[in-house]
């Protein structure tokens, strides 16, 4: 009983780290959204190359997923979240120093191949650790860490950058993350299969995750989530500045809430669909259900926020389709981590995540264009809505039965 309950309690330790640290994640990442409407000003950049940067942390942030899902799979996944939690402070924390746009879409670059780590490294643990039907929670519960982040960022950030300078903004974010890394090397437990008693059966292979249907019906839906996620935390300060009309100040307290709403739905969604699945709901129609609705819910209130003339309404609007979206984003990675099993949880959540996040490369410099062509963000928001009926497709008909995917090592032990 006494080793159950220290197991117990170090579970939570290790899940409340991960929740911190997504949080951190997204703090660093969404520092240059928050502080773009004074940065852009002060370094005399256009609507196109802030498009860029916003775009710039994807490029290598897609590309590293496969390997850091590969790496993952196969080494100390406590060690890898360290190395890449390290590089993408020091990445956020040198834009207080840059001067130039060469430079800063340098440090963009690199937190992208820091960041890479990190979900690759939430699956595997949670996929070898979390039973199915305590799944979803502490999903959701990883999510809400990253949709706290930017409402942390967007209210903090804005009341910071117009007190302290955006400099001081990327400074203190980077460096005082570092301080997540001294918990997390004493507590998180070492060893890559610890507790795990199919530690001796090989990690599938990339080409085993790739000829399953499944995968791609979980890439087209997280493609359809990173480009309407991305589009918001890039683009939604400055819409809310120099489309809607808002102080910096203003921003940073409504321009959190739809974040908040995220994070609020997404708990509530992971709990109550874990709850439903131990009253004896099938997992398959719980968690299909609470992503095809969270996306078609945040659709049809989406666009409507673009063309409403009331900024407060729009806002309203935008705090609703985000609260939709959190019933998406609570069972998203539960599905994943299902279907693949431990063997493949990093493979697999490294390639969706790198399709995933082509969303974020293609989003943010599209928006960029458009606005910088047509000065108007609504062609945006049309492109978004599509998106979302896209994803809430492809987990309808692609994704057939929720459950654990035999890999050729399984076949071959069970014959």
């Amino acid at each position: 009983m006494a080793s159950q309950l220290r197991r117990h309690h170090g579970g939570a330790a290790v899940l409340i780290l991960l929740v911190l640290s997504v949080a951190i994640n997204y703090l660093d990442r969404g520092v240059l959204s928050v502080s773009a409407p004074v940065l852009q000003r002060e370094l005399t950049l256009s609507p196109t190359q802030m498009g860029l940067l916003f775009s710039a942390f994807f490029w290598s942030y897609s590309v590293f997923q496969l390997a850091a899902g590969w790496l993952v799979d196969r080494y100390e996944v406590k060690h890898i979240l360290s190395a890449g939690f390290l590089l993408w402070c020091l990445a956020t924390a040198s834009v207080g120093w840059i001067t130039g746009f060469g430079w800063l879409l340098a440090s963009r670059v690199i937190l992208g191949v820091g960041e890479s780590v990190a979900y690759p490294a939430y699956s595997r643990i949670l996929a070898r650790d979390v039973p199915e039907d305590r799944r979803g929670f502490a999903n959701a519960l990883v999510d809400a860490g990253s949709k706290i982040g930017p409402a942390l960022s967007t209210l903090a950030g804005g009341l910071l950058v117009g007190r302290f300078g955006w400099r001081a903004l990327f400074l203190g974010m980077g460096l005082g993350g570092l301080l997540w890394l001294i918990p997390w090397i004493l507590i998180a437990p070492a060893g890559r299969e610890s507790g795990n008693a199919n530690s001796d059966t090989r990690p599938a292979s990339m080409r085993e995750v790739l000829r399953r249907r499944e995968i791609w019906g979980t890439c087209l839906g997280m493609f359809s989530l990173g480009y309407v996620w991305y589009f918001l935390l890039s683009w939604l300060p400055s819409y809310l500045v120099n489309e809607r009309g808002f102080s910096m100040q203003s921003m940073a307290v409504l321009g959190s809430l739809p974040f908040a709403a995220m994070a609020v739905t997404s708990i509530l969604g992971g709990w109550l669909s874990d709850r439903l699945i131990r009253g004896g709901y099938a997992a398959t129609r719980v968690r299909k259900t609470f992503v095809t609705t969270g996306l078609l819910l945040c659709c049809v209130t989406l666009l409507p926020a673009a063309v409403v003339h009331s900024p407060r309404l729009c806002v309203i609007l935008l705090v609703v389709s985000c609260a939709a979206l959190g019933l998406f984003t609570s069972n998203v990675w539960a599905i994943t981590q299902t279907l693949a099993g431990p063997r493949a949880a990093g493979s697999w959540t490294g390639i969706q995540n790198a399709i995933g996040n082509l969303g974020g490369v293609i989003s943010p410099a599209l928006t960029g264009i458009v606005v910088g062509r047509t000065g108007s963000y609504y062609f945006a928001f049309v492109a978004a809505s599509a998106m979302l009926i896209l994803g809430a497709m492809s987990y309808y008909f692609l994704i057939g039965e929720i459950r654990p995917l035999q890999w050729a090592q399984d076949e071959y032990i069970e014959g």
